[in-house]
């Protein structure tokens, strides 16, 4: 398979959605051990060791390739453990580890220095010396980059920093802090950087009630309410209804994902390295149609860049496969930076 100018990097949640990107046309994946390892800890998500190998060897087969997300903050007792799973991405054979945390690129620059390491976007760095500092004192190979920058940081950052970039190009978003939202720890007391996710399952609770109706709380606390009809998402506390001088309704985001397919020329133009979609937690069917009609629209650019446009087709594919069936450029879009 042909090097591609910008790489096309896919979640995995487990081995069919490995597959299932693999044979869109991505061109890496994204995915995480059973364990605390990997900021997308759900209860049936993520590999086993065997599952893992499989994965690796299905993708490696192919010409592709597999990164290893170790992107959590281990607490000083349990570091061995982050550690070990270093260990473990470089005797599976993984492409590169994604890590966050300063002593575990430490431990995987010292021990496993011909393994690649990519800064995480858990690990917050969105200036040229933050990076330039990652990349000095353990050799990262890439950073991802958080989604609050706009357009504009990112073309700056792609002329200054020391390492090449990675941003994120479809899926949800986030107004706090990348996996580490204050409003879903207040509300559980748990981290989900370490929990894997910002509504935790055993938080959540559905109840149904005479008029059809459905609420749902989070550790006790109202996140909305939902009519008879009224399709409900995955309950988070930044994207629930609430009562705010009078009126109901999303006060701090509302259901919608980020979309920068419009953006395609100009992050080819910044320099951008790798193009990553988000959702681990998604399915099958996710994962194919967004792989696929990613892959499409890079090919088309690298054929043809200057006649290149986005077609209402790709974009109304990925629209059906967005949080509230609507999209946004969220702060790439953003006129201040």
């Amino acid at each position: 398979m042909r090097e591609h100018e910008m790489q096309l990097v896919c979640p995995a949640g487990n081995l069919p959605a490995l597959q299932a990107a693999i044979d869109a046309g991505a061109d890496a994946v994204y995915a995480g051990f059973r364990d605390q390892t990997n900021a997308r800890a759900f209860p049936g998500l993520n590999f086993s060791e065997g599952e893992m190998r499989q994965g690796i060897a299905y993708a490696h087969a192919r010409g592709r390739k597999v990164y290893l997300a170790l992107n959590t903050y281990p607490d000083s007792a349990r570091l061995a453990h982050w550690e070990g799973a270093v260990d473990h991405a470089a005797e599976l054979g993984a492409d590169a580890v994604i890590v966050a945390e300063m002593a575990v690129l430490d431990y995987a620059a010292r021990h496993h220095p011909n393994m690649a390491r990519h800064l995480s976007v858990q690990g917050s760095a969105t200036t040229a010396p933050a990076l330039r500092y990652a990349y000095e004192r353990f050799g990262i190979a890439r950073a991802v980059v958080p989604r609050v920058l706009s357009v504009q940081q990112v073309e700056r950052l792609c002329e200054s920093a020391p390492v090449p970039i990675e941003v994120f190009a479809f899926g949800s978003l986030c107004i706090m802090v990348e996996g580490r939202c204050q409003l879903s720890s207040y509300a559980t007391g748990v981290s989900p950087n370490r929990h894997g996710v910002c509504s935790p399952a055993s938080f959540v609770k559905w109840d149904e009630h005479p008029d059809q109706s459905r609420t749902v709380r989070l550790n006790g606390l109202l996140i909305d309410r939902f009519g008879q009809s009224e399709p409900a998402g995955y309950p988070t506390v930044c994207k629930g209804r609430y009562a705010v001088g009078g009126e109901i309704f999303h006060a701090l985001e509302e259901p919608t994902s980020l979309n920068t397919l419009e953006l395609l020329p100009r992050l080819a133009a910044a320099g951008v390295a790798a193009l990553k979609i988000e959702g681990r937690q998604r399915g099958v069917a996710y994962v194919k149609a967004v792989t696929q009609t990613w892959r499409k629209a890079l090919d088309r650019f690298e054929s043809a860049p200057d006649a290149w446009t986005a077609e209402p087709a790709w974009q109304q594919a990925l629209s059906g496969h967005a949080e509230g069936q609507q999209t946004t450029l969220g702060p790439y879009h953003r006129a201040w930076h």
